[in-house]
């Protein structure tokens, strides 16, 4: 008889641990990852402040954030409960509004409705960084070896004081409101349908906007694990029922959020979809000439060279770091940037706790509509009368595990000089390959920080030039 050797299949990516229900994603190991942020917390003297622990829409979410309570609680540190499914960012702003020393999220964001996942936010409401997630994932790795837990049964941990139930959405609510003229988006003559794809932002933002003349329409409004039809990305096709209902009622825009709300996703008044690149480059655009904010522009190197041209035309600066806004955070509280933002959608904001956040994207997007007058269409064609037309494309490849190295030596070992019959300007090596022609193009071709995926993406001045890219993308990955 073989015996069967156990793995430790926890491992923290870009933004946190991601898995398959009940294949690895299991009560038994979110435990392990609650032990070793219990173990963190203890070890960096920070578990005085409590933690905050919510979780999204998916299967069983909200029993795996109890089990995690359970052993959180049983290291003898409080715990702050979400007492219902609740965005992520309402959780991060959560930990800064209440001085907490970090936060648990079970969340798969954006992934597949069998997946579920164990994000952490530090004590600045930030993703977890580098230096952080690696303590607590040796922690994890030796409870892991241990193969126990400290944990105490939660109506216990409640009788005791060390689990509280509670409602974070007020709190943020009122922080949005000072950020955005709430009454002055209450009062526009619009019509806007609001898309949280089943996920953890059902009812935000339609509670910020209703009660006053601007009409608010949600679907996919429930709850359903399963996310039927769609996976709760805010991209196409995802967003496609979301572009028929606007058509249908003749909507001026579509605002979408992704399963936990830290992302979103935008439709114009045709039901065309934006690109999260040209709402990265409206929403600075915005900042710029509406608010006429000054600041740093933070970018990932899979977002939009617009931001590189408003810098220019707006004399701020613009700073680019790799995928993840772990990244980003740090360096836009250097630099006092006044946005930053990623290809996923997600973008954070000065003045707000430097993370993504789907929901006040989403205002400020509403924001530039209102003040403006102008639809997103109208929006669309201001900015490219700025910074010329834009085109955004990306694919993503699922490839097995045992070809990986193989596809980074097909791009390492020969890479282009010319891409699309124009001299490759610079290359990029900071996370992936990014190949930087003389026209300001681009192709970037890097792997999934979460999941098995080969990404390629572009950015280029026409569709058409954009589909020859990722073909020759494909060419140059061997795939």
């Amino acid at each position: 008889m073989t015996d069967i050797v156990k793995h430790n299949p926890i491992k923290f990516g870009t933004d946190g641990w991601r898995a398959v229900i009940a294949e690895d994603f299991t009560f038994e190991n979110v435990r392990y990852c609650a032990q070793g942020v219990a173990d963190f917390l203890i070890s960096n003297k920070l578990a005085k402040r409590g933690i905050i622990i919510g979780y999204d829409t998916r299967f069983a979410s909200e029993d795996f954030a109890a089990a995690a309570a359970e052993v959180v609680a049983g290291n003898g540190i409080k715990v702050s409960l979400t007492s219902a499914a609740t965005p992520t960012p309402v959780i991060s702003y959560g930990v800064v509004a209440r001085q907490a020393a970090g936060a648990i999220v079970i969340t798969a964001s954006h992934n597949p409705g069998e997946w579920n996942g164990f994000k952490f936010k530090d004590e600045n409401g930030w993703s977890a960084s580098d230096a952080v997630t690696s303590k607590i994932v040796s922690f994890i790795n030796k409870a892991y070896a241990a193969g126990k837990v400290k944990r105490l049964p939660l109506a216990e941990a409640k009788a005791k004081g060390l689990v509280a139930m509670t409602d974070l959405a007020p709190e943020y609510f009122a922080q949005v409101a000072r950020l955005v003229d709430i009454k002055a988006l209450k009062r526009a003559k619009l019509k806007v349908i609001i898309d949280p794809l089943y996920g953890a932002g059902v009812g935000y933002l339609k509670r910020i906007l209703e009660g006053g003349s601007l009409k608010v329409m949600e679907i996919h409004g429930e709850r359903n694990p399963l996310f039927p039809g769609l996976h709760p990305e805010p991209i196409l096709p995802h967003l496609n029922e979301l572009a028929e209902v606007i058509k249908k009622n003749k909507a001026n825009v579509g605002l979408a959020t992704d399963g936990d709300a830290d992302r979103m996703g935008a439709v114009d008044e045709k039901g065309n979809f934006i690109t999260q690149l040209q709402v990265f480059a409206l929403l600075c655009l915005y900042f710029l000439e509406v608010r006429g904010e000054r600041g740093a522009i933070i970018k990932t190197l899979t977002t939009t060279s617009m931001a590189d041209k408003l810098g220019k035309l707006y004399n701020v600066p613009v700073f680019q770091t790799a995928v993840g806004f772990k990244y980003i955070a740090p360096l836009m509280q250097s630099e006092n940037a006044m946005i930053g933002g990623e290809e996923s959608g997600g973008y954070g904001f000065r003045g707000h706790v430097l993370e993504r956040d789907g929901i006040l994207a989403n205002l400020f997007f509403l924001d530039f509509i209102v003040k403006t007058g102008k639809n997103p269409s109208k929006l669309l064609d201001y900015l490219y009368s700025k910074v010329g037309q834009h085109h955004y494309r990306r694919v993503d490849i699922k490839f097995p595990e045992a070809e990986r190295k193989a596809i980074i030596g097909c791009v390492k070992n020969n890479p282009p000089k010319t891409i699309d019959g124009v001299k490759v300007a610079k290359l990029d090596t900071t996370d992936g390959y990014s190949f930087v022609l003389a026209d300001e193009s681009w192709l970037l071709i890097r792997f999934s920080g979460t999941e098995p995926l080969l990404r390629i993406y572009c950015e280029t001045d026409s569709p058409e030039r954009a589909m020859r890219f990722l073909e020759i993308g494909k060419k140059i990955a061997g795939v």
